[in-house]
């Protein structure tokens, strides 16, 4: 208390008092609105500007991350349908441009995705043979792998432990176009630190 205050006064701001009276406020013009007052004044119906410099502030925060691969492919449906139907990703969008379509998949509340482009242009792409790995992390490293020879693919390494890699089981087959996909399993979680006991 300030030195000559009178008793129960502070200089700091009554915040529920003012908050009361807000939403007294508030509700008061709700009731106006309703009962026809001002009935000839237009209702705003435009939401608020975002504020691009708050959301851009925003995502200033966010870490950096990898958000997608590109692999040309030499038939965009059949690759599609090999990592939806086979791999159980999902169909995030579809770009047709001028010179290419794309396919983006990947699976469900990921943020990293792959772009299946197929070249529309004419122009002569490569497709075959391309040293390029991608590494899929999954409940079950050997169902998978069947389905993956149950719908007609190669699978190079049946998903088992290596001692190469500490034991981890990898597994390795390939899509429509040769690219070769790495079966992993989930990670397993961190085991939790013990707690500091207090002195």
């Amino acid at each position: 208390m300030a030195h000559g205050a009178r008793p129960g006064y502070t200089d700091r701001p009554c915040w529920e008092d003012i908050m009361k009276r807000l939403i007294a406020a508030s509700l008061m013009l709700s009731v106006a609105a309703c009962s026809g007052e001002n009935a000839n004044q237009p209702v705003a119906t435009t939401p608020a500007p975002v504020e691009t410099a708050a959301v851009a502030a925003a995502l200033a925060q966010k870490d950096p991350l990898l958000s997608a691969v590109g692999i040309g492919v030499s038939n965009l449906a059949k690759s599609t349908d090999f990592y939806v139907n086979v791999m159980g990703m999902q169909k995030i969008r579809s770009y047709h441009l001028d010179y290419m379509d794309e396919e983006v998949v990947g699976y469900p509340d990921a943020e990293s995705y792959i772009v299946l482009m197929h070249w529309t242009d004419g122009s002569p792409r490569n497709y075959k043979d391309l040293p390029i790995k991608i590494v899929t992390r999954v409940k079950d490293p050997v169902a998978l792998a069947a389905k993956i020879k149950a719908a007609g693919f190669e699978v190079t390494r049946e998903p088992q432990a290596s001692a190469q890699v500490g034991g981890a089981i990898v597994g390795f087959a390939k899509d429509p176009d040769g690219y070769m996909l790495e079966l992993l399993p989930h990670r397993a979680p961190a085991a939790p630190t013990e707690a500091p006991k207090p002195n």
